[in-house]
């Protein structure tokens, strides 16, 4: 009952009856109500709180349930969409055309029917794994910037690690540059410092704006958790860095020492552009300032193709889950992974156990201790099902938290941004990801993976099996929650 039944007997019978009624009603129309456009399981999970703990469980749908954003920004989205298809449907300069097999070229066409953006040719992509070695070269990026730098990034601290970079970022806009930057609101407010941040950010010259603020005195309010993950820095519009860094010291200021372990990708040709288009949409939802201008294609500086897939509720479909399943399915011999949170939704889940089943060669590389409890155990709930398909499992050690999120599909194709394996990621998020065709990519990323491989220990089925009762508890209510979206 909606009411607590000790609370009930105090009232009269009418009443009583009337409350009845109204739980009765309310049971019935959320069976008709929460299943529509969502995920069996993530239906039947609401279904559940509801039904068991009824007054909490429907508030927390309430707050909670609708993953997607006002109509204005998927309205802005779209236009951008529209923007995009008309310049290239218009322009001769942008190379789409690339070397690889059938699979592929439907994945990038999957792409750009979906995100609007391109396979563009001409790039040249370094991957740099270093934490403090990939923040110095974007710090040293913006100290050569001449006309403006465009950064954004889900967590942001002005610390130790990070001084040299928001130097280089004000003294940029100092003398002249165009420096605009972009952070997640909730992604910072609970980092320590916060405030002092944004008054040092106040005192220069960069123009900032924190993403999807939660403001509600400005009419600024939606679901508390949809989250800008997305990071990326453009500078001039020849060179860019996306990937899973956040700016932030490598431990996140935390009293338990773990440090991150991160993956960057150094981006210059006209991927660049596709890049920066993303960020400009951001900034256009933060700011309704149109960066037209900045999104003019520079020349190839390299041999890379390389495609920008941005997802995120202000999109129809989940991109990065439709592409992430696409090349999974047609691996024939490879696939190596990499997620700090692997939380999967069925689908993907069936595309990694199907490919282990049918013969291909697949790893996973976890963290052996997370930095998040319930996603942590949730991960755990997958690792039978995983191991039994013949997935070879690599949990990298503590007190390294391995935050990169990156694949391989044979010698093909390189996947690597900001999107976990996770249905937060797929639903909640958004994000970027970046599809690099080409056997050189793909070398590059191998020796990453091999560095991983060479430190950590490989789970065993057997010994997994035999972890304590409370534990396969605690994962397996974990894992429950995981489908609350």
């Amino acid at each position: 009952m909606l009411l607590q039944l000790p609370l009930i007997g105090l009232l009269p019978d009418w009443l009583t009856f009337a409350l009845g009624v109204v739980d009765f009603v309310i049971r019935i129309a959320v069976l008709g109500i929460i299943p529509g456009n969502r995920r069996p399981t993530t239906a039947m999970a609401w279904l559940l709180a509801i039904f068991f703990v009824p007054t909490l469980g429907l508030v927390l749908f309430l707050m909670f349930g609708n993953f997607r954003f006002s109509g204005k920004r998927r309205d802005q989205q779209q236009e951008v969409n529209a923007r995009v298809r008309a310049a290239l449907a218009d322009s001769d300069e942008v190379d789409t055309t690339f070397d690889g097999p059938d699979w592929l070229h439907s994945a990038a066409e999957l792409n750009r029917g979906l995100g609007s953006l391109p396979m563009v040719n001409g790039n040249a992509v370094r991957l740099i794994p270093g934490y403090e070695d990939a923040i110095a070269e974007m710090a040293d990026a913006v100290r050569k910037a001449k006309r403006f730098v465009n950064a954004e990034f889900y967590i942001v601290s002005w610390d130790e690690v990070t001084e040299d970079f928001f130097t280089a970022l004000t003294e940029a806009a100092e003398r002249g540059v165009e420096v605009r930057f972009l952070y997640d609101h909730i992604g910072s407010l609970r980092i320590p410092g916060y405030r002092s941040f944004k008054r040092r950010l106040k005192d220069s010259k960069v123009r900032w704006r924190p993403m999807l603020p939660l403001l509600p005195v400005h009419g600024q309010w939606r679901r508390v958790d949809l989250r800008n993950h997305r990071k990326i820095l453009v500078v001039d519009g020849e060179t860019a860095f996306t990937g899973s860094l956040n700016l932030i010291e490598r431990a996140y200021h935390r009293r338990a020492k773990r440090k991150w372990v991160e993956l960057m990708a150094r981006i210059e040709g006209p991927a660049v552009t596709t890049l920066n288009v993303v960020f400009a949409t951001d900034w256009l939802s933060e700011t309704d300032e149109m960066l037209e201008s900045q999104l003019v294609a520079p020349e190839p500086a390299g041999e890379t193709p390389a495609q920008v897939v941005p997802s995120g509720p202000a999109f129809a479909n989940e991109n990065n889950l439709r592409l992430f399943n696409t090349l999974i399915y047609s691996a024939q011999h490879r696939l190596s992974i990499c997620s700090p949170y692997f939380v999967p939704d069925d689908s993907l889940l069936y595309a990694v156990t199907t490919a282990a089943q049918r013969g291909v060669a697949v790893e996973l590389f976890v963290s052996e201790q997370g930095d998040q409890f319930l996603v942590h155990h949730a991960q755990q709930s997958y690792y039978e099902a995983l191991l039994t398909a013949g997935v070879a499992i690599y949990r990298y050690p503590k007190p390294f938290v391995l935050h990169a999120k990156h694949f391989t599909v044979d010698d093909d194709v390189a996947v690597l941004g900001s999107s976990n394996m996770d249905m937060r990621s797929f639903s909640l998020n958004m994000e970027v990801s970046l599809m690099l065709p080409g056997q050189h990519i793909v070398e590059q990323m191998r020796k990453v993976e091999d560095m991983y491989r060479e430190v950590s220990k490989r789970l065993d089925l057997r010994e997994w099996r035999t972890r304590p009762l409370l534990s396969r508890y605690v994962d397996n209510v974990a894992r429950l929650t995981a489908t609350l979206q």
